[in-house]
């Protein structure tokens, strides 16, 4: 696997427990299952406000997820 940035994340109790429980039924690993999330969220985000333009993804900064900072 490539060298990908990584994100710690805070998430109340019931909802990693619930998380788990989802992702393991659908025979998932969480990380692989929030991925899915979150891509599908995109996808409905871009149906309901346009294409995210490429441009404007390269001059978000990433340096401050290299650092492993929690969000």
């Amino acid at each position: 696997m490539k060298n990908q940035p990584e994100m710690n994340l805070r998430i109340p109790e019931d909802l990693l427990r619930k998380l788990l429980y989802v992702s393991r039924a659908e025979g998932r690993s969480p990380n692989n299952h929030i991925i899915m999330l979150l891509r599908n969220n995109v996808q409905y985000f871009e149906r309901a406000k346009g294409r995210i333009d490429a441009a404007a993804l390269r001059e978000i900064d990433l340096s401050e997820y290299e650092k492993n900072e929690t969000v």
